[in-house]
């Protein structure tokens, strides 16, 4: 495959370009105008450029029509096969089959499949799936993180400065909660080093926070330890950020594995935590 790139003008457009020089064949006074050039059901593509050009210039929207498949007819260009009228005025446009190999081939022989760089100089940021801390991602994750990650490699194919951002989900009573649960109990394993087979962190810790959220309902004077470890963290108690720093690395790490199984674009320092520390 060749690696020069040139962009390949899209058949629509080649299409459109010779719809134009038969409209300012048919009537000078129309020439430059759009040949509103779409997709079609019926056909290859449709022009429906008769209908505002005929009222424009006091004549039938199929008289028209019917000047401009006539004009293509007899056009050299070898874009256009065939052009037939329908209803109050449309072409049903088909194209030549040569020419459809022709553009398959020019994509085929460029290295950017004959695509420009029209997002040069734009920067894009795009927002991924915002797992939360501690938790394992679910199946909406997915969604976010594979559309996310397509719209990122859409955009730098195209030149775009790309700014992929995944906002975790970092803050809030859940970590004094469960910042004081492992407190109180030393032994609970859930640095990935530490866990067996399959079990990430998230998981790990997913399951010690649904037993610190049990305890905290049911144990008043731990509610009030957990409460009194969410100020603590908002003030920047070493030792309770510490552990809040572990928690935010390990669950990192397990996303990490997620999104190197998906092969999404995602690195660590795309992460963005809400508290900003």
């Amino acid at each position: 495959m060749s690696n020069h790139h040139h962009e390949v003008p899209s058949l629509l457009g080649r299409v459109a370009a010779t719809m134009s020089g038969a409209i300012g064949r048919v009537r000078e006074d129309l020439a430059g105008a759009d040949p509103v050039v779409r997709r079609s059901e019926h056909a290859d593509f449709q022009s429906n450029a008769a209908l505002p050009l005929a009222k424009r210039v006091g004549v039938k929207p199929r008289d028209l029509a019917a000047d401009l498949a006539a004009a293509l007819d007899v056009d050299a260009d070898p874009v256009i096969a065939s052009a037939e009228t329908s209803g109050p005025g449309f072409l049903n446009i088909t194209v030549a089959d040569a020419v459809i190999w022709e553009q398959v081939a020019a994509r085929l022989a460029d290295g950017r499949v004959g695509v420009g760089t029209p997002e040069v100089g734009r920067r894009a940021v795009v927002d991924y799936s915002a797992p939360n801390i501690a938790k394992e991602m679910h199946v909406g994750h997915l969604r976010t993180t594979i559309i996310g990650d397509s719209i990122a490699r859409v955009l730098g194919f195209l030149g775009a400065d790309v700014l992929r951002q995944n906002h975790l989900g970092d803050w809030g009573t859940q970590f004094g909660m469960l910042i004081q649960y492992l407190d109180e109990h030393p032994d609970a394993a859930w640095h990935s080093d530490e866990l067996a087979g399959d079990t990430s962190a998230v998981s790990a810790l997913d399951t010690l926070y649904r037993s610190a959220r049990a305890k905290f309902d049911s144990d008043p004077e731990f509610a009030d330890r957990s409460r009194a470890r969410v100020v603590a963290l908002q003030a920047g108690d070493p030792a309770t950020t510490a552990v809040w720093k572990d928690i935010v690395a390990e669950s990192e790490r397990s996303f990490r594995a997620i999104y190197d199984r998906l092969n999404v674009l995602l690195t660590p320092e795309d992460s963005v935590g809400e508290c900003g520390w």
